[in-house]
């Protein structure tokens, strides 16, 4: 394995090409990608097709309706240990930590990669990577499933209503700004928010490396998360990175957590997110922060 980065476009070559034209391509009116604004990196989610997209993710799922449900408690700095062996293990669902899946006849009906909610004042936000929702065009298809397991939505299906990304990653692909922030509502269900049912995690931006943490993400074979625990330290000035055998597709957007379930980075970056021993991110400083703050910005 090279690397996570997923698959974007069927036809890459004629799908890529008419995205850059500002032509939408894909097979009826789902599945496709979208230009939206690349110069601001956003993209503003049409309502009805994220209700089509919710509503094609629920036709394979189990969706529950729990009650608010407090975050998973994080570890201490006293209380925390190295994986061993350093490889990926089957770890239980956490509600702040969710699936990615993209439904509609040009992708895979299975979840393609990762993310979290993280703390925002509207209470709406998740982080995953940008080549996860960006390559010639957003991905505009998308729901995000937190506390995924064996099929099931216990806490529902969410859909974007906006994509941040850094303008790099348009024009570049830049490992270094490989985030997007996405915001959410659940379909049908006016008024309610994110962070509410499932909790989310602080985000902690210039965070001293090296430093304990942990990675949590959904390989896209299987239908529970996987979890490794290791120090992270720098690889660079604008990359975070974290040994830990086993950690395959799928698992890009995953979040990078330290203590107290603080959220340091999104496995991403160099390499697509790693290869089959390391994992890396993007380095949560200076420009992670100025896109978050975009990002939870009216």
């Amino acid at each position: 394995m090279t690397g996570r980065a997923v698959r974007v476009c069927v036809l890459a070559g004629v799908c890529c090409a008419l995205v850059a034209a500002g032509v939408a391509f894909g097979m009826g009116r789902m599945g496709t990608v979208a230009r939206g604004d690349g110069e601001q990196g956003r993209y503003v989610q049409d309502a009805a097709l994220a209700d089509e997209s919710a509503a094609a993710a629920l036709e394979k799922l189990t969706e529950g309706a729990p009650e608010a449900q407090p975050p998973v408690r994080g570890f201490a700095d006293g209380d925390w240990k190295a994986s061993e062996p350093l490889e990926a293990r089957e770890v239980p669902a956490e509600p702040a930590v969710g699936a990615l899946f993209s439904p509609g006849l040009d992708w895979d009906d299975d979840h393609h990669c990762s993310g979290s909610v993280v703390h925002s004042a509207a209470g709406d936000l998740v982080v995953t990577a940008a080549h996860c929702v960006y390559a010639g065009g957003f991905r505009n298809n998308l729901a995000f499933v937190p506390g995924y397991e064996e099929g099931k939505a216990p806490y529902g299906v969410w859909v974007p209503t906006r994509i941040d990304v850094d303008p790099r990653w348009v024009r570049d692909s830049d490992p270094d700004v490989d985030v997007a922030f996405i915001r959410v509502r659940r379909a049908g269900h006016p008024g309610q928010r994110l962070e509410d049912v499932t909790g989310a995690h602080p985000v902690r931006f210039g965070q001293q490396l090296p430093v304990p943490a942990r990675l949590v993400g959904y390989p896209n074979d299987t239908e529970r998360p996987l979890g490794c625990a290791n120090t992270a330290v720098a690889d660079g000035p604008a990359q975070l990175r974290f040994d830990c055998a086993d950690v395959p597709n799928g698992t890009s957007g995953g979040p990078v957590l330290s203590a107290g379930n603080a959220l340091i980075g999104v496995i991403g970056g160099r390499d697509g997110g790693g290869d089959e021993t390391t994992s890396f991110s993007s380095y949560f400083g200076d420009d992670i922060r100025a896109l978050y703050e975009r990002a939870v910005r009216d």
